[in-house]
């Protein structure tokens, strides 16, 4: 399984220098929270870099981006983007919030299930139970779009796209930063789920897959 690399955003005193991650304006709890992203081992077919995380949510915020692929194909992918306020947030409940979208292009018998947005959510959430984690304040949305093709087009098949937009309050251990890595095992464990991948081990062996597709990239 590879190790998860990254970087902290500009926001966080610098990029991807060393010097930022010793930089005296950046919180411990934070540093110990992205440390913790960098060193997490996650599954052979995730892909995982980092990637630009957005600067005005929080005073501090770092990102990775994410592809389940299979070949040349993308399964999956996805970003997950910690945010930290020293000070908290009220509608996090918390200083740290961990914000994500998944997606992936489903086959015609499952795009077509009424109960697959329920079943999306409840992967989210398995997933993090799963690995025995702690957190509050979960929300978000599950979206199925499809396309059809006409014209030129009209030889492509139907397709049917799922993404989860989900943010959560991961609840902080000692030194006041939360189990991170823990957090972006489960993130991969989504992505897996989403992209029809059969489980790993224990900690999933009861979830129900899709089958296997290809989907789109993050742009």
């Amino acid at each position: 399984m590879a190790p998860a690399q990254g970087q902290f955003s500009e926001q966080s005193d610098g990029a991807d220098s060393k010097d930022s991650a010793e930089g005296s304006s950046v919180p411990p709890a934070f540093r110990s929270a992205v440390e913790a992203l960098r060193s997490a081992r996650l599954r052979p077919e995730l892909e995982v870099e980092p990637t630009r995380p957005p600067q005005r949510l929080a005073p501090y915020a770092y990102a990775v981006e994410a592809a389940v692929v299979d070949g040349e194909d993308d399964l999956a992918d996805g970003r997950l983007v910690l945010l930290h306020d020293p000070a908290g947030h009220e509608a996090w409940h918390g200083t740290f919030r961990l914000v994500t979208l998944v997606r992936a292009e489903l086959e015609p018998e499952m795009a077509s299930d009424p109960l697959l947005p329920e079943v999306c959510w409840s992967w989210l959430t398995g997933a993090l139970e799963a690995r025995g984690l702690s957190y509050g304040e979960a929300g978000g949305t599950v979206t199925r779009a499809g396309s059809h093709y006409f014209g030129a087009l009209s030889e492509r098949r139907p397709a049917t796209q799922i993404e989860i937009r989900a943010s959560w309050t991961p609840r902080e251990g000692r030194g006041g930063a939360p189990d991170t890595a823990a957090h972006l095992v489960a993130w991969g464990d989504l992505l897996c789920q989403i992209a029809g991948l059969p489980p790993s081990g224990a900690a999933d062996a009861a979830v129900v897959t899709l089958p296997q597709r290809r989907g789109p990239q993050v742009p």
